[in-house]
């Protein structure tokens, strides 16, 4: 006997997480309210090898939650990689992001949908930007002074790549070159394959829970290098053919 799958949803929501068993119901509770008016739609979580009680949550509320699948990776490939994997699965031709900690307010999500929608078949990503960030004065600088930095040497054209609440069509994400920390560097890549890029303002909020998965130095060497790669990568593009088929009446 097969299951049923559920209507073709509108959107697919993409939440990747690691160590985020405290979140994940509360933030679920919140996205199932911000889409309670949407239409179908589907939340992928994708859990990255954590070792706290996130898998057995995800199991625990995704039992009344038809709309809610999740994925495991048997160890911790990082971000990008949950990404990918949850795009991958998706069943709708539009993805958005949102981050497992709760920072990312999920009334934004149709917001970022509707935008992608009026912006046209041109726009490849409508992008947050944060206006505030709820993080230390050491990791506020931190971040502006990495904005200044990527924007000087890649022109993307925003001055917050970091916010995880994006929107964009699933097609153009995996169409992209992939590599870790491919989700930094979402405006620069696109743009480069042709499209349009939007952005909205929103407001971070605390986390509600546990401790980030991500510190400075750690990264700080990885950040250097992913700049010089998709430098690369963008001087190397040439100019991508557009192409016109004759209609069949015609030959």
């Amino acid at each position: 006997m097969t299951r049923d799958l559920p209507p073709t949803p509108g959107f697919s929501v993409v939440v990747p997480v690691r160590n985020e068993a405290g979140n994940i119901e509360p933030l679920l509770v919140e996205i199932e309210a911000a889409l309670a008016s949407a239409g179908p739609f589907e939340v992928i979580y994708v859990d990255d090898g954590s070792t706290d009680r996130t898998a057995s949550e995800l199991r625990r509320v995704a039992a009344t939650r038809p709309w809610l699948r999740h994925l495991t990776h048997h160890a911790s490939c990082g971000k990008a990689a949950a990404v990918r994997t949850a795009v991958r699965a998706a069943r709708s031709p539009v993805i958005v992001t949102i981050d497992g900690d709760g920072q990312n307010d999920p009334l934004v999500i149709l917001r970022l949908v509707q935008e992608l929608e009026r912006s046209g078949p041109r726009c490849g990503l409508v992008a947050g930007q944060r206006l505030r960030r709820n993080d230390t004065t050491f990791k506020r600088v931190q971040s502006r002074v990495a904005n200044v930095i990527r924007d000087a040497i890649l022109a993307d054209g925003t001055r917050d790549t970091n916010c995880g609440l994006k929107c964009f069509p699933r097609q153009v994400y995996l169409d992209l070159p992939f590599f870790d920390g491919l989700h930094r560097f979402l405006p620069a890549l696109i743009r480069r394959d042709g499209y349009a890029i939007a952005t909205i303002d929103v407001v971070d909020r605390p986390r509600l829970s546990g401790i980030s998965n991500y510190g400075f130095f750690d990264r700080l060497w990885v950040g250097v290098a992913d700049l010089a790669g998709v430098r690369w990568l963008i001087k190397r593009r040439r100019n991508i053919p557009v192409v016109t088929e004759e209609p069949a009446d015609a030959r």
